[in-house]
């Protein structure tokens, strides 16, 4: 029976994740044997819910990248620089597979990360980097070699789906249900990375490089959290037949690929717009496919560390495959910022004064934008004595869609800042 020998890096949750599924992987369905011969973290002496004194210790990450003793680097560190890029190069440099739950550094560096691992004849793995215990970089990288893709949509950050679904089923403001979110463990204290958006857009920008045979730029993502969404939005579009989500897209645009992470109003009937709670979920649409949709738990040290040894377990078979499934023999696209004459039906949320006019100015402020209405939906003043309306528009220009805003915002009876959002076309 063949052994793999480990060098872990990072003993956080992800990382005692794993120690605990080596330590029990009686239990599991591995090829081989897999032996950990060394770990490294910040913190020797923090207290573990996983023994691991046992274990030879490195004081610094690279060092125990290059050991003779380790066969497959783990990285788990997190980040996108420092500690944790030097020890992954040092490993591939060593001629040694690497697994990586590190999106940030996959999204940023990956395409020279993947470089490197060809060069050097090994693996760069990083199923646990994207969407946590759903297996999607696989599916889209090996399953789906097959298919001709052209959409990538998903939910890819379990913080945020939890916030906008709790809100709309609980009534509470965006702050109360972010505090609880923490209390619950499903937000960090800080939960900047995800509620802005950039979280899930490491995670899109791989899935888009993978899906299209892209050059992954991730400079050229656009991004928008939840951070400005109100309960008010979420109402009004509920009272549309919408459901406000955080979705992830890559997309074929001409010769490019276009990917973006934003708030979208979707359908109720449509698959992602059901996806309540921290749950992840990715749709891939594409010929002779059609589309299918894979969901499950995006977070935790359970789904991540399964992903983790779910990438090791390939390594007792190792065949130094493309990091991103990208042969030389491909078409590579690169990645684009969305065309100002892309379109899309829009919801649009504003507050006006309550007072005659009001609403005329605002339907010839959006004319002149060259924007039409297809619903309005006008609610109760409140104690302000703000009304806030909701429009659901026909197609128009992102173009168009940007100069409505500005008029928007700047009209007298304006109060507040509009919300704009790009509405999900109906998959049923």
């Amino acid at each position: 029976m063949k052994t793999l020998k480990l060098g872990i890096a990072g003993l956080g949750h992800v990382g005692c994740g794993l120690v605990d599924l080596v330590q029990r992987q009686e239990n599991l369905r591995l090829p081989g044997q897999v032996e950990i011969t060394g770990v490294t973290a910040r913190n020797r002496s923090r207290n573990r819910p996983v023994e691991t004194d046992s274990y030879r210790w490195f004081d610094d990450a690279a060092k125990l990248a290059a050991d003779e003793s380790v066969d497959v680097f783990v990285e788990l560190i997190g980040g996108s620089d420092g500690p944790a890029k030097v020890a992954v190069e040092t490993a591939i440099k060593s001629g040694k597979s690497v697994v990586t739950a590190n999106k940030a550094l996959i999204a940023m560096h990956g395409q020279a990360l993947a470089e490197l691992a060809r060069e050097n004849g090994v693996d760069l793995l990083f199923e646990a980097a994207v969407a946590g215990g759903v297996p999607i970089v696989r599916v889209l990288r090996d399953s789906l070699a097959g298919v001709e893709i052209n959409r990538v949509t998903g939910i890819l950050n379990g913080t945020c789906n939890f916030l906008l679904s709790e809100m709309l089923d609980t009534g509470k403001s965006y702050d109360t249900v972010l505090a609880e979110a923490q209390r619950l463990g499903f937000a960090e204290a800080d939960p900047t990375l995800d509620v802005s958006g950039m979280d899930a857009a490491h995670k899109a920008a791989i899935l888009a490089a993978i899906a299209f045979s892209a050059d992954l730029d991730f400079s050229k993502v656009s991004v928008s959290g939840v951070d400005g969404v109100e309960l008010l939005d979420l109402d009004l579009a509920d009272r549309l037949g919408l459901r406000i989500k955080l979705i992830a897209e890559g997309k074929i645009a001409g010769d490019g690929v276009v990917c973006r992470v934003e708030p979208f109003a979707l359908p109720k009937n449509h698959p992602l717009a059901r996806i309540n709670g921290s749950l992840n979920t990715v749709r891939v649409e594409g010929d002779p496919l059609g589309a299918v949709t894979l969901t499950g738990p995006g977070a935790g040290p359970g789904p991540t560390a399964s992903a983790v040894m779910g990438d090791v377990a390939k390594l007792f078979n190792p065949i130094a495959r493309p990091a991103f499934g990208h042969a030389e023999h491909h078409a590579r696209r690169k990645f684009v910022v969305a065309e100002a004459d892309e379109t899309s039906a829009y919801f649009v949320r504003v507050k006006l004064m309550d007072k005659a006019g009001s609403l005329a100015e605002l339907t010839e402020a959006l004319a002149e934008a060259g924007v039409s209405i297809d619903k309005l939906l006008q609610d109760s003043s409140d104690e302000d004595g703000a009304a806030p309306i909701a429009i659901v528009t026909h197609l128009c220009s992102r173009t168009a869609i940007s100069s409505a805003r500005e008029r928007l915002q700047s009209l007298a009876s304006n109060v507040g800042t509009p919300q704009i959002m790009a509405i999900e076309a109906s998959s049923e």
